[in-house]
């Protein structure tokens, strides 16, 4: 069976490069279309990784843990280098292809809102915008109600002997997360004397990373739209700037960016 695959084959690119369908004659059409799509792609990549990194977590197995949040971390700048592409499209360019986005956007992109819920950034509201998209509805839902990658880091924490406040240990993961100063008392505890939580350390470098290029990615996109449409409200309903300005200020991972204050 093996002698029968070919690269192509084996990579579908039949279907691959037969799933842009330009509903215009607008030459930059393609380019927005292959864009997307590759950062889809992408996301795939980084649930995929992110699923695993969390149970490894869970399991107090560390080690597999960092190679898989390294490499969503190295799929994270690809997204990011997305922009860099997308940025060449000029605002004549993209008001060839607007009227024929209707109403879609990325803001409803299931991919990227499982990423946000798997990393703590849970808002009920985004779930109902899913109902008719397969069967993402009940998947977001049934992540809400389980712990995130940080829930799973700070339930850690409290395994090994660090005193963690039930409202951190044991809360309610479909509720937003609230800064807690006793995972923050925690976490400063392992950045004060790295050698002897060294594995706890670099957890928290892997985390701090994500948060990052995270954030890396949300600026891209807000100066990337800020280039191309200005201030218009995007084709989703959202205000469009305004609102991606409004997310830059969320953070998944509070304890980790105050603690460095605290230290």
């Amino acid at each position: 069976m093996a002698d029968n695959v070919t690269y192509a084959s084996y990579l579908d690119l039949g279907r691959v490069l037969a799933a842009q369908h330009p509903a215009s004659d607008a030459h930059d059409e393609l380019l927005f279309i292959i864009v997307h799509q590759a950062s889809e792609l992408w996301l795939k990549l980084c649930l995929h990784e992110l699923t695993a990194a969390r149970e490894c977590i869970e399991a107090d197995n560390l080690r597999p843990a960092f190679k898989m949040l390294a490499r969503v971390a190295r799929a994270q700048q690809q997204l990011i280098q997305s922009w860099d592409v997308l940025s060449t499209m000029t605002p004549h360019d993209y008001s060839a292809i607007r009227p024929h986005l209707g109403a879609s956007s990325g803001f409803q992109s299931a991919q990227y809102r499982m990423m946000e819920f798997m990393l703590g950034g849970r808002d009920g509201r985004h779930v109902k915008l899913h109902k008719s998209n397969e069967d993402w509805a009940p998947r977001l839902e049934a992540e809400r109600g389980r712990a995130s990658l940080y829930d799973a880091a700070i339930h850690l924490l409290a395994r090994r002997g660090f005193a963690i406040d039930a409202a951190a240990a044991a809360r309610d993961t479909t509720a937003p997360y609230q800064h807690n100063a006793s995972v923050e008392a925690a976490w400063a505890a392992i950045y004060r004397d790295p050698q002897d939580h060294w594995d706890l350390y670099e957890l928290a470098e892997k985390l701090v990373d994500l948060e990052y290029h995270f954030q890396r990615w949300r600026f891209g996109h807000l100066k990337t739209v800020e280039r191309i449409i200005g201030f218009k409200r995007g084709t989703g309903g959202t205000p469009g700037v305004p609102y991606l300005e409004g997310v830059l200020k969320q953070a998944f991972f509070p304890e980790l960016l105050s603690v460095r204050t605290a230290i």
